[in-house]
C-alpha cells in the first residue's frame, strides 16, 4: 500500500508541476507557442489511458499493469528532463501521461484486492489524501526545485519515487482474479480513445483557439456524437467490453460518476485560480503561493482520512451532504475578497495582510469539503462492484473525475472571461479597453499599460471572486445527489444475502 501511495503521489503532482515552471521551461526550449501543450499532452494521455488500464488490470491482474505504468512514467520523466526541444518535451509529457493514467486507476482498484469492504473506505481516504497532497504540492515543488537547481530536476525527482514504489511492490501484489480465456475489446478501446480525444480537445481549446459557437466546435460535437453511438454499439456486442453497458444500471456507479465530475470541476478550478490570484494580484512568488495553497491540502487530508475511517459508522450520505456544503461555504467566503484601487496603490504587502486570513480560511474550508467526498465515493463504488469488474468500475469513475478536472479549468475560465470585460469597461479609456485582452490574459496588459494596473487588477480580482461564487453554487447541487445516494451491494453479495435469509427462515 505504501508503494502504491508513493507511485500515485508522483503521478498526481507531475500533472500540476509545470504550472510554476512552465514559462521558464518554454523559454529555455524556445517553444512558448506550444506552452499549452505541456499540460494538455499529459492530461489527454492520462485520461485516455485510465479506462483502458482499469479494464486490462481486471484481465491480466494489477501487478503487470502497475509495473508497465511505473516504467512509462519513470522513462518519460528522465527523457523530459533531458529534452532539448519543446516538441520532444511534449512527447515525453505524453509518455508520462500514459504512465500516470495507468498508475492512478490501478492503485485505486488494488485497494479492493488488498482490503475487505469494511477497511476499503479508510484506505481510500489515505489515497484521497495522497491525491490532494500530490495535486496541491506540484506547483510548490516545481517552484522550489526550479529556483534551487533547474527545471530539469523537477522531472528527475520522479526517479527515486519510482524506485521506492518498485521495491515495495515488486514482490507482493494482487494476482489476476480470472485465469480463463482473455478477450481484449480492441475496437472498444480504439473508439473510446478517439471519443475522449475529441471531447477533451473541444473542452481544452473551445473559447481559446476557436469560439464555442463556431464551425470547428459544431464539427467536433458531431464527431463526438457519432463516435459515442458507434462505441455503444460495439460495447453491446463485445465479449468483454472495456466499459460494460450494464454499468448504467448500477445506481451507485452512476451517482458516483456525477459526484466525481463535479468534484473535479470544483477542485481544479479552485486550485488553479486561487494560485493565479495569489501570484497575479496579491504579488506572491510562486513558492509563496504554493505554501499558501497548503491550507487546502491540509483540509483535504483531514476529511479524506477521517471520512474513510468513520464511514462504516456514519454511512455515506452524511459526508456527501456535508462535503458540498463545506465547498460552497469555502468558495463563498473566498468570493468576498473585494479588491479596491486604494489597496493596490498601498502595495502588495497591504493586499496580502488584508486578505491572507480570508484566503487561508476559505481554501482550508474548501479542502475540508473536497476531502469529504473522494474516499467515500470510491469505497461505495468498490463495495457495489463485482470482484471481476473492480478495475473497470473504479476506472470509469476515475475517468469521469479526470474529465471533470479538464472541464473545471474551461468552466472557471469561461465564467471569468465573461465577467472581465464588464468589470474593466468604463474604468479605463476606450482606446486602451479596445486593445487589451478581455480574458484571463488581461494581467499581461499591465506591462504595456502600467498606469492602469490598479484598474486591471481590480477587474481581474472581482471576476475571479465571481467565479468562486458561481463554482460554489455548482458544487452545492451535489447536496441533492448526496440525499438520494444509496450504495448497493454487488450481485454476488445480494445472492449470498438471499441464501442466508432463506437459511435463517428455515432454521426458525
Amino acid at each position: 500500500m505504501i508503494g502504491l501511495c508513493v507511485a500515485m503521489l508522483g503521478a498526481c503532482f507531475d500533472g500540476t508541476i509545470v504550472g510554476t515552471i512552465g514559462t521558464k521551461l518554454a523559454e529555455d526550449l524556445g517553444g512558448l507557442s506550444l506552452y499549452a501543450w505541456m499540460t494538455t499532452a499529459y492530461l489527454l494521455c492520462e485520461t485516455i489511458m485510465i479506462p483502458i488500464a482499469g479494464k486490462l488490470s481486471d484481465i491480466y491482474g494489477r501487478k503487470p499493469l502497475f509495473l508497465i505504468g511505473l516504467g512509462l512514467f519513470a522513462v518519460g520523466s528522465v527523457l523530459a528532463g533531458l529534452s532539448q526541444s519543446m516538441e520532444v518535451f511534449i512527447a515525453c509529457r505524453a509518455m508520462q501521461g500514459f504512465g500516470g493514467g495507468i498508475l492512478i486507476p490501478v492503485a485505486t482498484a488494488a485497494v479492493a484486492d488488498l482490503y475487505s469492504p469494511r477497511e476499503r473506505a479508510r484506505m481510500q481516504g489515505i489515497l484521497g489524501a495522497i491525491f490532494g497532497v500530490g495535486s496541491g504540492i506540484g506547483p510548490l515543488i516545481g517552484g522550489y526545485i526550479e529556483g534551487a537547481l533547474s527545471w530539469h530536476w523537477c522531472f528527475y525527482i520522479n526517479i527515486p519515487l519510482a524506485l521506492i514504489a518498485l521495491i515495495l511492490t515488486i514482490k507482493k501484489f494482487p494476482t489476476p482474479i480470472s485465469d480463463g480465456e482473455k478477450h481484449i475489446d480492441v475496437k472498444g478501446i480504439a473508439f473510446l480513445s478517439l471519443l475522449l480525444l475529441d471531447v477533451l480537445l473541444l473542452i481544452e481549446f473551445g473559447g481559446k483557439e476557436f469560439e464555442w459557437v463556431s464551425a470547428q466546435s459544431i464539427a467536433m460535437i458531431a464527431i463526438a456524437i457519432i463516435l459515442a453511438v458507434v462505441f455503444i454499439r460495439i460495447e453491446h456486442k463485445a465479449i468483454d467490453p472495456i466499459l460494460a453497458p450494464h454499468l448504467i444500471h448500477n445506481k451507485t456507479v452512476v451517482m458516483a460518476a456525477v459526484f466525481m465530475a463535479i468534484f473535479g470541476i470544483g477542485m481544479i478550478g479552485a486550485m488553479m485560480f486561487t494560485n493565479m490570484l495569489a501570484v497575479g494580484v496579491f504579488g506572491l512568488t510562486t513558492l509563496q503561493a504554493g505554501i499558501w495553497s497548503l491550507a487546502m491540502v491540509v483540509g483535504m487530508m483531514i476529511t479524506s482520512i477521517s471520512s474513510g475511517a468513520l464511514v462504516e459508522r456514519t454511512g455515506y450520505k452524511v459526508w456527501l451532504i456535508v462535503g458540498p456544503i463545506l465547498c460552497f461555504l469555502g468558495l463563498f467566503y473566498l468570493s468576498g475578497m473585494q479588491l479596491t484601487t486604494d489597496m493596490v496603490y498601498q502595495g502588495s504587502e497591504h493586499i496580502q495582510d488584508t486578505f491572507m486570513m480570508r484566503y487561508l480560511t476559505g481554501t482550508f474550508v474548501l479542502g475540508l469539503g473536497l476531502g469529504c467526498m473522494m474516499s467515500v465515493v470510491m469505497s461505495a463504488v468498490q463495495n457495489s462492484s463485482k470482484p471481476t469488474e473492480m478495475g473497470m468500475t473504479t476506472s470509469s469513475v476515475n475517468l469521469i473525475r479526470s474529465i471533470g478536472t479538464t472541464m473545471g479549468t474551461a468552466i472557471f475560465t469561461m465564467i471569468i472571461n465573461g465577467r472581465i470585460a464588464g468589470e474593466v469597461q468604463g474604468t479605463i479609456p476606450d482606446e486602451v479597453f479596445n486593445v487589451i485582452p478581455h480574458d484571463t490574459g488581461i494581467l499581461e496588459a499591465i506591462v504595456t499599460f502600467p498606469q492602469y494596473a490598479p484598474e486591471i487588477l481590480v477587474a481581474f480580482s472581482n471576476s475571479v471572486d465571481f467565479s468562486f461564487l458561481a463554482g460554489g453554487c455548482i458544487i452545492l447541487v451535489l447536496v441533492i445527489v448526496g440525499i438520494i445516494f444509496k450504495a448497493q451491494k454487488p450481485p454476488e453479495d445480494e445472492e449470498l444475502e438471499a441464501v442466508k435469509k432463506r437459511i435463517e427462515e428455515g432454521s426458525q
